[in-house]
């Protein structure tokens, strides 16, 4: 049960409605969490903002899936992971990869690098050591492909804050928090 009120059609303000035509014009629904969002356009508009930039990026969508499988799971909201299972199939990815990337990994070999590094950014608040920015390089990955993945990164703990402090309905096909084989 949400703790944070859902912003509904019926509900909705001018500004509100406004943005809910565009979501559902990209997305042919409006997700809870955004839904959630809408309490403040303005937040709503920031993280709409963000994500359509930082898809325009050099990172690939099973890349971006990947990083937000890894970055879900290691936050424990099962929203997000819901939702990027789903999305991440959509990508492409199958269950073998989506149970690898929510273990931090990856079964393609650049992929597992980023996945590895989003997660070591997740989990030590950025402090990475000098090793791991190597170790992304050496994968292929520029400066500007590492500095997507921070943005992707801090982009999916935002959405994960706002899932777990929510606790929003999830309306994606429900995926279990435990990680087992085929879990997803």
């Amino acid at each position: 049960m949400n703790r944070i009120a859902m912003i509904e059609k019926s509900n909705a303000n001018q500004e509100q409605q406004a943005l809910f035509e565009a979501i559902e014009t990209k997305l042919g629904m409006v997700p809870n969490f955004l839904k959630v969002f809408a309490n403040s356009p303005a937040a709503l508009r920031a993280f709409l903002g963000l994500h359509g930039i930082a898809g325009e990026g050099s990172l690939e969508a099973p890349t971006r899936e990947r990083i937000a499988l890894a970055i879900a799971q290691q936050n424990e909201c099962q929203y997000c992971v819901s939702a990027h299972t789903a999305i991440g199939r959509h990508a492409g990815l199958n269950g073998d990869e989506i149970a690898a990337n929510r273990a931090g990994s990856s079964q393609d070999a650049k992929a597992a690098v980023a996945v590895k590094f989003a997660k070591a950014l997740a989990e030590h608040s950025g402090e990475v050591t000098d090793e791991e920015l190597a170790e992304v390089r050496q994968a292929g990955y520029s400066d500007a492909d590492i500095v997507e993945i921070i943005t992707h990164v801090g982009m999916n703990a935002l959405t994960n804050i706002l899932g777990k402090a929510s606790q929003v309905d999830i309306d994606f096909p429900k995926v279990d928090l435990a990680l087992r084989a085929n879990a997803a």
